[in-house]
């Protein structure tokens, strides 16, 4: 507790009206709120990266983000931290009757099925009547996209399975293709949306989550790019110089490498 109070001063002392830090005084929920998220995917990223250091570090961060936020509404006269934590901890109890009450044991999935209904218990007390009411508008739009229509699925609005998705997707495909020759921007945009929340739906239909999916082969681009380069680097070249067919042959031997093949192969290009 120490520690923590120790926190909150500085807080206080970095937004003190006259003696704190200019910087620190002048934000407001809407400018921080930016930073909050990404420290988030930064707390994400040391977890994936397997670094403890960091992840101390980066956890340390979003606290901070934390307490950033629940100064400037104590600031307001809403509440402050130690009513943060209540809240928090009130959930939490309120949600795990069978750790903290006489309910009966769970295994993990009667756990997220009761877990599922005292939310909606709760969306219904805050007067959230629709499905989709509470579902974050600031969430990433793959997993905005993906929650919006795993509410849907829990009332019967879902496709039936992964390969009717699929249909649904080429359809999108062939909306798109229509609108390639006019290339109206909004058009444009308006059918790439609706393939990128096919894509959501399918992978949620698949079990995965979509916005791994996509860092996943973001990395996968990054790493065999970075091959591409160190290819093209040792015959003194780069790719800004290069012919795309060169670039496409490393590209082909970077996916050989990963499979565990022999990419060397093409007079010292692989």
């Amino acid at each position: 507790m120490n520690e923590i109070n120790k926190l909150l001063d500085i807080m206080a002392a970095l937004r003190h009206p006259t003696t704190g830090c200019p910087w620190d005084r002048a934000q407001s929920f809407a400018t921080i709120a930016p930073y909050t998220i990404e420290e988030a995917y930064e707390v994400a990223g040391a977890i994936e990266t397997g670094d403890p250091a960091a992840l101390k570090d980066e956890l340390g961060d979003l606290l901070f983000q934390v307490v950033y936020h629940a100064r400037m509404a104590e600031e307001a006269g809403w509440f402050d931290f130690a009513a943060v934590v209540q809240s928090i901890s009130a959930k939490m109890i309120r949600r795990h009757p069978h750790v903290f009450a006489d309910a009966p044991a769970r295994d993990a999935t009667m756990q997220t099925g009761a877990w599922e209904a005292q939310k909606a218990a709760e969306r219904a007390a805050r007067a959230e009547r629709g499905v989709l009411d509470g579902v974050a508008t600031a969430l990433p739009a793959l997993t905005r996209a993906e929650k919006l229509t795993k509410r849907a699925a829990r009332v019967g609005f879902d496709w039936p399975d992964a390969e009717a998705v699929l249909q649904k997707l080429d359809e999108e495909i062939d909306e798109l293709r229509a609108e390639l020759p006019t290339a109206d921007p909004a058009r444009l945009e308006d059918e790439l949306g609706d393939m990128l929340f096919v894509l959501a739906n399918l992978a949620r239909k698949l079990g995965r989550d979509p916005e791994a999916a996509l860092a996943h082969a973001n990395a996968k681009f990054a790493r065999r790019f970075a091959f591409i380069e160190t290819g093209l680097a040792a015959r003194g070249e780069v790719p800004s110089e290069a012919s795309l067919e060169a670039m496409e042959a490393l590209w082909a031997a970077a996916k050989r490498a990963e499979r565990g093949e022999n990419a060397v192969t093409v007079a010292g290009m692989e």
